[in-house]
């Protein structure tokens, strides 16, 4: 195997398509083709299957995709770590997000910080559900994620970070700062999709206390789901520092949830396979500096935010 080979192969299963990645890549499809065929024999298995529709990994080659992605992720730090060497930190940053934590509104402070004291930082922020940012991790699409986050997983090493209570957030019959389950069991609700750390707390709470949600709606979007609460059809459920998001945005209430109170463990969440980059460490540090900051100052960043 060679990198040349790796690159080439991660490009193709990224893409789907021999043609489109042999256009991406500036290369003939035959000679392309004539690449991943020398890998296979190399490895003495078919890493790749063809079809009409484009191309798709067996499972020797999503093993090899999970294992090249690894190396050639080192290998640009390696580089990078070199080239870097006694000169100032640059380079680009990947941050994960899942939407309505508390980390999204601390986007414009880490992206303040870091563009004061790393002006040569580029920051990327990616927002996407918890289980797709911790593949991105893994496979070194992202350099980490901030994530509600509950079960260990393999290939992650999460840093605890907080736990946020959860809200009842509607925009009218406000039913008072705290709310029983039995009493949300009761209302019309927009929750998230059931792989959402949310809605998993949520199903289980009501599980326990042998009560059903009434949900009418399944809504990812925060945008759309500040709509449709906004329209009082329903209320929904959210940790404390998405809640106030809602709340400024629809003029709504919030309640804390409560016989039994709810709560999620927010967490930073890297591989444990690949090392972070300096420039990431250094991001890293001012993430973790930014979220550590007490109670009242969070509150006032995310009012800010």
């Amino acid at each position: 195997m060679n990198l040349r080979r790796l690159k080439y192969f991660v490009k193709i299963v990224d893409i789907g398509s021999l043609t489109q990645a042999a256009e991406v890549l500036h290369i003939a499809q035959p000679a392309l083709s004539q690449q991943v065929a020398t890998l296979e024999n190399e490895l003495d298995q078919q890493l790749l299957i063809r079809t009409k529709r484009g191309v798709t990994p067996t499972e020797a080659g999503k093993i090899l995709y999970a294992h090249a992605r690894t190396i050639l992720r080192q290998c640009e730090q390696a580089q990078m770590a070199v080239i870097n060497a006694g000169q100032t930190l640059n380079g680009q940053v990947s941050i994960g997000l899942a939407p309505g934590t508390a980390a999204s509104s601390l986007t414009m402070p880490l992206l303040q910080t870091v563009r004061e004291e790393y002006p040569e930082i580029l920051v990327y922020l990616h927002e996407n559900s918890g289980s797709s940012l911790n593949e991105k991790v893994m496979n070194g699409q992202l350099d980490m994620a901030v994530l509600y986050d509950r079960t260990p997983l393999a290939g992650i090493t999460s840093t605890p970070l907080m736990k946020e209570d959860l809200y009842l957030v509607g925009a009218s019959d406000a039913p008072g700062t705290t709310v029983d389950l039995a009493e949300v069991a009761q209302m019309n609700l927009f929750l998230p999709r059931d792989y959402s750390a949310v809605r998993k707390r949520v199903d289980e709470a009501f599980s326990l206390r042998r009560l059903s949600a009434r949900i009418i709606g399944e809504i990812e979007s925060l945008a759309t789901l500040t709509a449709a609460v906004s329209s009082g059809m329903g209320a929904t459920v959210l940790p404390e520092s998405a809640a106030r998001a809602l709340v400024s945005a629809t003029n709504g209430w919030m309640a804390r949830i409560n016989s039994p109170s709810l709560n999620l463990p927010l967490s930073l969440n890297i591989s444990s396979r690949l090392p972070l980059s300096p420039s990431a460490q250094a991001v890293k540090n001012i993430l973790l500096t930014l979220l550590n900051k007490p109670a009242q100052e969070q509150r006032e960043l995310m009012l800010v935010g």
